[in-house]
């Protein structure tokens, strides 16, 4: 694998379960060589995370330290079939990136046909920079409609090392990732590794990840962990479709 130069998918105790300081997560990213760090605290339809107020006041934050950047966003909740999510847009416009992601503590769902669609229209949602986890299995999808959604609206979909974990029990993840990455390989659409760290010594963590990378040869050039130009460009080109 190449060298990792980006961990954009990760918490910290503001999020209200994980267990680590924004220092702490700076300090090991800074540790492993990291080029950009992404914190993304979950949004406010999670029982016990941050208040919106959180995310209005992340202007007071710097964004260098030392060698890291350091990006602040939000980890939205898609919140149903519709595709709705949680923040409002004059939160979302100050953020530095936006995932988008199912979790099943506030996912109002349905058939797979619309599950699918809810997340397509969260795909095509415009503050949409990431899908997090879409195969970890929390709601029953049609993969290929999502990657083509992906495609169209320059969204990248995660492929999240904690659903692996055999503690999660998310039976169809490992699957589910490999349909995932199957597809984007065939339709060429790049694909971010996420860490979903919840602790400062799982940032950047993706050995659950390599083996399914591997067995679908999927190509290391669709992989924007490895290219910090190639992950701001599209964060650039979101921004100018925002009007930012």
């Amino acid at each position: 694998m190449k060298n990792i130069q980006l961990d954009i998918h990760t918490h910290t105790i503001a999020s209200g379960h994980a267990y680590s300081t924004m220092q702490e997560m700076v300090a090991s990213a800074q540790q492993k060589g990291l080029k950009i760090l992404g914190i993304t605290e979950h949004a406010p339809s999670i029982p016990g995370t941050c208040h919106p107020l959180y995310f209005r006041n992340l202007k007071m934050v710097p964004r260098q330290w030392g060698e890291v950047r350091l990006m602040l966003g939000s980890e939205l909740n898609i919140l149903n079939t519709k595709g709705d999510i949680d923040l409002e847009e004059n939160i979302l416009k100050n953020l530095d990136v936006r995932i988008a992601g199912i979790h099943r503590l506030c996912w109002e769902g349905g058939t797979k046909d619309e599950n699918t669609t809810g997340m397509v229209k969260a795909i095509e949602n415009v503050w949409t920079d990431i899908i997090s986890h879409p195969g970890d299995g929390t709601a029953e999808l049609l993969f290929e409609p999502i990657v083509q959604a992906a495609k169209a609206n320059n969204t990248l979909l995660e492929i999240n090392n904690s659903s692996l974990n055999p503690i999660r029990k998310k039976l169809t993840a490992a699957d589910n990732n490999k349909e995932i990455l199957r597809l984007c390989k065939q339709y060429n659409v790049p694909v971010i590794l996420g860490s979903d760290a919840h602790i400062s010594f799982d940032i950047a963590n993706y050995e659950r990840v390599y083996p399914l990378l591997a067995e679908t040869e999927f190509p290391d050039e669709l992989i924007v962990n490895y290219n910090t130009e190639k992950f701001l460009s599209i964060l650039a080109k979101n921004d100018e479709k925002r009007g930012l």
